[in-house]
């Protein structure tokens, strides 16, 4: 019989009779059987799919949403979730809510935090200031990571890495990719995320000469710019497009930075595109306004009454929307 079929009688939970017995009789390896039995476990379960589905497209909407609203509007969508499960789906997107809060990024307890050197900075030239973020890709059967490096002045997205882990491994290639064609900016900016503060990604930054700048606690808009460019993404492409696979997703994201960074006119830039802004060094700017008197640094106390949680999501609205 072919061993596909022979396959088919092996019965692994069997109490009767052992695997390595059943694998001997119909004269199939075990490795095989093992091997079925190991990509089995890792089928994703299909309802953390769509719970995972509709976490990342309301954050996308609304990313001052924290664990308690999300499990407001999982329960309007007719999903009964409580919030403990809720944070630990927000955990595994690497999802934080933007308003004012404790512990919105919590880095590596080991890792160094270096203050934010931004606030009130005008941004005049290209290369002056570069961040990075990472956000979660959905797909039909998993989800993947994309992180990308960001010109401030010019929005040109400067390199990008897809993985299905979020170690630093890809945030560190990503990061010496944009280095090695475009230079170094005076400036790096990233979140408080553990792949940003270890000693392999600061470490290249620091070995470059790069001033090394990180949000500050419950500073929603601290990296405002790179946020913006993922809502971009998902709505002009990745929901759009709803690609099947890794493949897939690396071919369409290929296509459309390209289409982004050359073809695409952005409002805030007048009208043009980011490659035209960062060669010409006109046209482009950013400046991230301090809103809360000062608040918000690694060592400052977060601001925690619901009059500036309402005022941070009207202006995080008017900004997205």
């Amino acid at each position: 019989m072919p061993i596909t079929e022979r396959q088919s009688w092996i019965e692994p939970d069997r109490q009767t009779v052992a695997l390595s017995t059943q694998c001997k009789l119909v004269k199939v390896t075990r490795s095989v059987v093992y091997e079925q039995k190991r990509r089995v476990l890792k089928e994703p379960d299909q309802d953390e799919l769509v719970l995972l589905r509709l976490l990342d497209e309301e954050y996308t909407r609304h990313p001052f949403y924290g664990s308690r609203r999300m499990k407001k509007y999982l329960s309007e969508c007719g999903y009964s979730v409580n919030r403990k499960r809720v944070q630990k789906l927000m955990q595994k997107l690497g999802l934080v809510g933007m308003s004012p809060g404790p512990n919105t990024s919590k880095p590596h307890p080991q890792h160094k935090v270096y203050p934010y050197l931004l606030r009130g900075v005008d941004i005049t030239q290209p290369n002056q200031v570069w961040s990075t973020d990472i956000t979660y890709i959905r797909l039909p059967r998993g989800f993947v990571y994309l992180v990308a490096v960001i010109d401030w002045y010019s929005r040109k997205v400067l390199s990008w890495r897809l993985s299905n882990t979020m170690d630093a491994g890809f945030c560190v290639d990503c990061l010496e990719e944009a280095i090695k064609l475009f230079g170094t900016p005076a400036i790096f900016n990233s979140d408080q995320g553990s792949q940003f503060t270890s000693d392999a990604f600061t470490g290249v930054l620091l070995e470059n000469n790069i001033t090394i700048s990180m949000d500050g606690r419950g500073r929603a808009l601290d990296n405002i710019f790179v946020e913006r460019l993922w809502r971009t993404v998902k709505y002009e492409e990745v929901y759009l497009k709803q690609h099947g696979n890794m493949q897939d997703l690396l071919m369409g994201l290929t296509q459309y930075f390209q289409f982004y960074n050359q073809e695409r006119w952005h409002q805030a830039l007048a009208y043009k595109t980011p490659d035209e802004v960062y060669k010409t060094a006109i046209g482009g700017g950013a400046k991230i306004v301090d809103k809360f008197n000062g608040a918000g640094d690694a060592s400052d106390p977060v601001p925690q009454n619901r009059d500036s949680a309402v005022q941070l999501e009207c202006e995080l609205s008017s900004i997205l929307n």
